[in-house]
């Protein structure tokens, strides 16, 4: 892949002039084609004769794929107060802090997704006192890989809500991070968490 800077050049097609053009690459705002948002300050191949945006390179589409990213919807739930501590305990017990405690649920949800025998299991946690408690705290994820994982636990646990998924994944980790440690799976959260910092 060639890696264009600001004020490169390129032919390419431009829509408006309705001809092949000297593309000028530079910084712009662009919007998106269904005018639902904005990529802001990305490196974009710019018409030299009516000054459109003709071109976007390859390198540019982390950005825009961040920005696309950010709209998506959030998966969100409340739980009891005293579950947000376990998740910040389980992810300061990993050597993170409490901004790794949204991977540390997503690692969680992943793993359980294809992992149908663990995923049965699940409902049992919510039998604990633990379980139990006013909704104080949100807990929020976002991505398209949570949701579609989610809908897979929910298929193979019998789980019919999403709050009900989430009490359940804090609890499991809380079993196998700070009640009964499991070495195997601490030390790939903790590669993680090393990775996340």
């Amino acid at each position: 892949m060639k890696i264009f800077k600001v004020g490169d050049t390129q032919k390419a097609v431009c829509e408006s002039c309705r001809s092949i053009q000297n593309a000028v690459f530079a910084l712009r705002d662009v919007p998106f084609s269904d005018g639902s948002g904005l990529v802001k300050n990305v490196l974009v191949g710019v018409c030299s004769q009516c000054d459109a945006v003709i071109l976007m390179p390859q390198q540019s589409a982390p950005a825009v794929k961040k920005q696309l990213d950010a709209r998506k919807k959030a998966v969100e739930t409340r739980v009891p107060a005293h579950m947000v501590d376990i998740l910040n305990l389980a992810s300061s017990t990993l050597g993170a802090s409490i901004d790794f405690t949204p991977a540390l649920i997503k690692f969680y949800i992943h793993s359980l997704s294809s992992d149908m025998a663990s995923a049965r299991h699940l409902a049992q946690y919510l039998e604990s006192d633990l379980a139990q408690g006013r909704a104080q705290k949100r807990i929020s994820l976002k991505g398209d890989q949570v949701s579609l994982d989610l809908q897979n636990i929910k298929v193979n646990s019998a789980l019919q809500s999403t709050t009900d998924v989430m009490k359940a994944v804090v609890l499991k980790i809380n079993e196998d991070v700070l009640v009964h440690p499991k070495a195997q799976v601490i030390n790939q959260l903790k590669s993680v968490a090393a990775a996340f910092a």
